[in-house]
């Protein structure tokens, strides 16, 4: 067993470092979507009609299927949300 110590879960399971930084980007949409669905207290079908997606699709994101949505697809979502997406980009440690 390795004793190696990672920062994020996604350091850990993921191949390669290119990897884990667009699942961590992918992870930190999906909540703040789930939680804005949770704060309004949407439905999914008006949150898929505010995202312009399908109820499947919203059942899919609150489930964490995280395997089934890209970048761009949840950029999308929370900009139609109306939530407002900063970036910050970092030198590795």
């Amino acid at each position: 067993m390795s004793n190696q110590k990672f920062t994020n879960v996604w350091d850990a399971i993921e191949d390669t470092p290119e990897e884990a930084e667009n699942m961590k980007l992918r992870s930190m949409l999906m909540m703040a979507l789930k939680n804005h669905i949770a704060r309004t207290k949407m439905s999914q079908a008006q949150a898929a009609k505010l995202f312009g997606v399908t109820q499947p699709r919203v059942s899919d994101l609150l489930r964490g299927k995280i395997n089934l949505f890209g970048l761009d697809a949840l950029v999308n979502m929370a900009a139609a949300a109306g939530l407002h997406i900063e970036m910050r980009v970092l030198e590795a440690a």
